[in-house]
């Protein structure tokens, strides 16, 4: 498959099996990653494999963050409905370079071009992802939780496995209409 190809056939898929993902393959999913652009060769990217009963990791934070800090069962039983939905997830963090010389844009750029990449890989090896994220990704509750850094923040959550539906389709708005042509 060309690259062209990956990139107009690749869909969000949510619908997975719970198949378990061979660890060759998460393997080639992060080196994927780790190849994206970065200025400055920062690598401001981490990675979380959350497989298993690791990915109560993910529920836990998502019952305190929906919960301001507190735990409940019902958010606790509603974060782990959240988290089976895949058999594998990876949660990708940025860890920003403390560095004046380095533009902390940059740097989230650079963990959502992995991101991209991570995608772009997964689809290769015919498998199925989506990216989530939203508020309670953000939320300085699940920076904790995942022992991130003060400047550390969650960007990501690419739910993955093998899709149960594979026709999958999608449009978009042609490069014509969101382009401007300037030449002089």
């Amino acid at each position: 498959m060309s690259i062209s190809e990956s990139i107009r056939n690749r869909r969000s898929i949510g619908k997975v099996k719970q198949d378990s993902i061979p660890r060759e393959s998460i393997e080639r999913i992060l080196e994927a990653g780790i190849w994206a652009p970065n200025h400055r060769l920062t690598e401001p990217w981490k990675f979380f494999v959350l497989e298993g009963n690791g990915r109560n990791k993910l529920a836990e934070a998502l019952a305190s963050v929906a919960g301001n800090g507190e735990v409940t069962e019902e958010s606790l039983s509603s974060a782990r409905k959240k988290v089976e939905r895949a058999p594998l997830i990876i949660a990708v963090a940025v860890e920003p370079e403390d560095n004046p010389k380095i533009i902390e844009l940059e740097e989230y750029g650079a963990v959502f071009a992995a991101i991209q990449n991570m995608l772009l890989e997964i689809h290769e090896l015919g498998l199925g992802a989506v990216w989530r994220s939203g508020e309670p990704c953000y939320h300085e509750l699940m920076g904790k939780a995942f022992d991130l850094s003060e400047k550390g923040k969650m960007l990501g959550f690419i739910y993955i496995g093998v899709p149960e539906n594979n026709d999958q389709q999608s449009k978009r708005t042609p490069f014509a209409e969101k382009t401007v042509w300037i030449s002089e």
